[in-house]
């Protein structure tokens, strides 16, 4: 009996002592993470949203079939994106009726068919990504270039950590995210 009532005892001070606790999400690394990119997502959209009409998905679908090489499916760009599919249909619908993609037949499925930027679409992707390579830069000045480097290197670190794929060499070559 006195065993179970320490037992019990312990479990209860165990308890309160988890109540009192409260996790201080200013120090919580995934709730930072995720409002420095919040931030970071709209200080950048400015420069798509306000001068060309892009919202953050619509320029997520451009960022990602201006890098690649090759045409490339919905589902790649929101898997490399990390915005739910239905995000990336829906901005796939706007940017085909302004011209700024357009699909392709797969050649391996003729099925499938896959995204790739119009004319008009990489004249607009060319035009942005300098604009907003100079924002970044901003946004990083508080930084000196070996704290860059830094920063780099551990968020490396932490994507290869959740098996993350980090260069569009490897994005390419696995044709998946």
């Amino acid at each position: 009996m006195a065993r179970t009532t320490d037992t019990a005892l312990k479990t209860r001070d165990a308890d309160d002592t988890l109540a009192k606790a409260r996790l201080d999400l200013f120090k919580f690394v995934p709730f930072r993470l995720n409002r420095l990119a919040a931030e970071v997502s709209a200080a950048l959209a400015v420069e798509y949203q306000e001068r060309h009409g892009l919202d953050i998905p619509a320029w997520r679908v451009l960022a990602t079939l201006g890098f690649r090489n090759d045409a490339c499916s919905a589902q790649y760009i929101s898997q490399c994106t990390r915005t739910h599919k239905s995000t990336i249909s829906r901005a796939v619908t706007t940017l085909l009726h302004d011209e700024l993609i357009e699909r392709v037949e797969n050649a391996a499925d003729r099925r499938e068919f896959r995204l790739q930027l119009t004319k008009k679409g990489r004249a607009l992707y060319e035009e942005l990504f300098p604009q907003l390579l100079r924002r970044e830069d901003e946004i990083l000045s508080c930084l000196s270039a070996q704290e860059r480097k830094q920063l780099s290197a551990l968020l490396g670190k932490v994507e290869q950590s959740l098996d993350l794929i980090q260069t569009s060499e490897e994005a390419d070559a696995k044709e998946a995210y």
